[in-house]
């Protein structure tokens, strides 16, 4: 079922509820209404009834009489009977009133009772005091109050009829104003695609959750954009790294099998073999390792290890590529708990992280000094990496963390900008974070934090 049927029928059946509600309410509060001033007009002739009974004197009781027939208005069927209480549970019965034990249980006990049958109303009272007691019961038929009672019903009945029509129309004008703009959404979406990612759905100015969903999708889409263009200069770049040393690799054989040459020859052309082959499998190792992480960066952690210990790891690595780098590694306030050291890792992923921006320090520092600082606390650990080098200008920073981006001055230093996108990622992956602050001729702060609490 459609959401616009959904929305219709709930409306309509809330509606109708609560106008039943309202309708049942009404005709309750009338009928009480109706009946409790139907009984004060009994109770009145019961006084009367009384007064006149008490009286010793025709001329008065015939003055009670007729002071009820022009005082009062006359009730249909109207009938009053007078019966003397003889003790405290026995009185005088009149075989004219057949009416249930029960009223004249609760006039002894109560002092006056009432109820209704078929629309005639029966009242009783006891009047009087010590022996010279009586029960007045006043009976009458309270048509006007059925005939009101029937007219209000059928105008309940009849408006509530009506306003279940009106419920539909507005149920349905009301749906189509809730899922108009949402099915306008909709149709819009389903027109992007990977072809016209530039498109936006139409900005709206309100506050209601209809803006918040259109700003979402447009903020989906912006990532999806950017996501796919970096996917495109990923693959560019990788074919373009990939095709040079391969197309220098072809040329190079296709040369040396034209003629016969000399054997200093063959080595020279050998070693410039070499020297692309090794380009060419260092590029497609990195290319490996940055998938291993995962589109997203997101890979199972699988062993436990301690960060000092793989920084040490990463140091031996690096003065095996850099012989003569001047890397101080210091450990600050090293806890006595072992375990604070301690991070569930994919450990030759993240010795490699650390390895890539380790490495970048010395080699953009041009093998001046580097200082990483390993600080650790109850809740984070922390690795600050400072070289004094030739710095990153502001320009670069944001594109930094893109695969082969390289920046005009890092252009002049052998890589292929791979290393830092996949420190990053790795580091994403263990639940870090990665900062970099740089000053273009002073130097670059990389400042890596690991929250322990979310491992």
């Amino acid at each position: 079922m459609q959401i616009r049927k959904k929305i219709t029928i709930t409306y309509i059946a809330l509606s109708c509820f609560s106008t039943s509600l309202l309708c049942l309410v009404i005709f309750s509060l009338f009928k009480q209404n109706n009946e409790y001033y139907f009984i004060k007009r009994l109770q009145d002739r019961a006084k009367i009834a009384s007064s006149a009974h008490s009286q010793q004197s025709p001329e008065k009781k015939n003055y009670y009489k007729q002071f009820k027939k022009d005082g009062l208005e006359e009730l249909i069927e109207e009938k009053d009977y007078v019966l003397k209480v003889k003790g405290k549970n026995t009185f005088e019965y009149n075989t004219d009133l057949n009416l249930p034990p029960e009223f004249y249980n609760n006039i002894m006990k109560k002092g006056s009772s009432w109820f209704e049958e078929d629309y005639r109303y029966y009242y009783g009272q006891i009047f009087g005091t010590g022996d010279q007691k009586h029960i007045v019961i006043v009976t009458a038929k309270d048509r006007r109050g059925n005939t009101s009672a029937i007219y209000i019903l059928q105008i309940l009945l009849f408006g509530g009829v009506g306003f279940f029509i009106l419920a539909y129309f507005f149920g349905h004008f009301f749906a189509r104003r809730v899922i108009n703009p949402i099915a306008r959404i909709t149709k819009e979406v389903q027109r992007i695609s990977a072809s016209n990612l530039h498109n936006r759905l139409a900005d709206t100015n309100g506050k209601d959750e209809i803006s918040d969903l259109t700003k979402t999708f447009n903020d989906m889409l912006d990532r999806l954009e950017t996501s796919f263009e970096i996917q495109a200069n990923f693959i560019n770049n990788a074919s373009h790294e990939l095709k040079t040393p391969i197309t220098t690799i072809i040329a190079e054989t296709e040369i040396m099998l034209l003629k016969d040459r000399d054997k200093e020859e063959y080595i020279n052309s050998l070693e410039n073999i070499n020297k692309q082959a090794s380009k060419l499998g260092n590029l497609t190792e990195s290319l490996l390792k940055l998938t291993q992480t995962g589109y997203d960066g997101t890979k199972q952690v699988l062993d436990i290890a301690r960060m000092d210990e793989i920084l040490l790891e990463a140091k031996a690595s690096i003065d095996t590529l850099f012989p003569d780098n001047r890397v101080n590694i210091k450990l600050k306030s090293i806890p006595d708990d072992e375990s604070l050291l301690t991070i569930p890792c994919n450990r030759p992923l993240l010795e490699l992280a650390l390895n890539n921006i380790i490495s970048n320090a010395v080699k953009y520092s041009n093998n001046d000094e580097v200082f990483v600082i390993l600080s650790v606390d109850k809740s984070k650990i922390k690795i600050a990496i400072t070289d004094i080098g030739i710095g990153i200008p502001p320009e670069d920073i944001p594109y930094l963390y893109e695969p082969f981006f390289r920046g005009k001055i890092a252009s002049k230093y052998n890589g292929y900008g791979l290393g830092l996108p996949l420190a990053m990622k790795i580091i994403r992956m263990h639940n870090g974070e990665l900062q970099i602050q740089s000053e273009t001729g002073k130097g670059t702060v990389v400042n890596i934090t690991f929250d322990k609490k979310q491992h």
